[in-house]
């Protein structure tokens, strides 16, 4: 049985671990609010970019640009957005499985992996997977810069013939409680169909000096801010996971500590018991 002095020892143990399960539940949604802002701010831009390109697309000869059409030979590069930390409940382990199962599900592609996030690369290190290329995240905000370094890693490997099809998967934030990964094709351009009045507008629109030069000119910018979006994406549902986290940990400390104090008081209460029981049987035998 646990003397009074480990239980104590545990208690304050506790304690000190619900402390840091506390401050860093408020440091997450502090950065949550902050990744909130920008997702909002680049969503409506990456549909409108989606949008232009998609149009665009379906007005010209896929032939006219790589990025429309190649010749596949079966290979394709899968770029892991995950994150450079744990604590995150099971944010982590949702993208690599949804990877894994794309993976399970396309047996004819051979599959090299683009690793972004420290976490990935700890899962397939020991796997004896086809790493292409590892990147690590950081603690800071997502930068454009840092998504233009990305995506000229993944269109230089298209571009040069090392790969046939570029994925990306990172996590959808839908709410600190709601992430969903998602998995999607950037290169070659997977063109969507559209409505009858959608295209009635694109027929409509003029482009100078063509529509094969804006669109070869778009499409690099298109891949960029796709992977933009994904790094802002994933940031955000990274801190909302964290924090609905600690805040599970936060709770369960308290519970810990109710029940560790409930046993304290239990075994002092019996100690006392028991240093009476003495007291009253050595007076006892004295009177004896």
């Amino acid at each position: 049985m646990a003397t009074l002095r480990d239980i104590k020892r545990r208690i304050k143990s506790v304690k000190n671990t619900q402390q840091i399960t506390k401050a860093m539940k408020m440091v997450a949604a502090a950065k949550l609010r902050r990744a909130q802002e920008d997702i909002l701010s680049a969503r409506p831009y990456a549909e409108k970019i989606k949008g232009l390109v998609n149009s665009l697309s379906a007005r010209v000869m896929p032939e006219s640009n790589d990025f429309l059409s190649k010749a596949g030979k079966g290979r394709a590069l899968l770029a892991t957005f995950v994150s450079d930390r744990g604590l995150c409940g099971g944010f982590n382990t949702n993208l690599i499985r949804r990877a894994e199962r794309f993976v399970e599900e396309n047996p004819e592609l051979d599959v090299g992996y683009y690793l972004v996030g420290r976490r990935a690369l700890e899962h397939y290190k020991r796997r004896g997977v086809n790493i292409v290329k590892t990147r690590s995240i950081g603690i800071a905000r997502p930068s454009y810069s840092f998504a233009h370094q990305i995506a000229e890693d993944l269109i230089k490997d298209y571009k040069e013939d090392r790969t046939d099809e570029v994925y990306i998967i990172y996590s959808e934030f839908r709410s600190a409680l709601s992430q969903r990964p998602v998995i999607e094709r950037i290169l070659p351009l997977a063109t969507e169909e559209k409505e009858e009045e959608e295209e009635q507008k694109a027929e409509g629109i003029l482009f100078e000096p063509s529509e094969e030069e804006v669109l070869a000119e778009l499409l690099p910018k298109y891949v960029e801010f796709q992977v933009f979006r994904a790094l802002l994406e994933t940031a955000a549902s990274e801190h909302g996971a964290r924090m609905t986290a600690m805040d599970a940990a936060t709770r369960n400390a308290g519970e810990m500590i109710n029940k560790l104090t409930l046993d304290f008081n239990r075994a002092r209460q019996a100690a006392i018991t028991k240093e009476l029981m003495e007291i009253i049987s050595g007076a006892e035998a004295l009177k004896g």
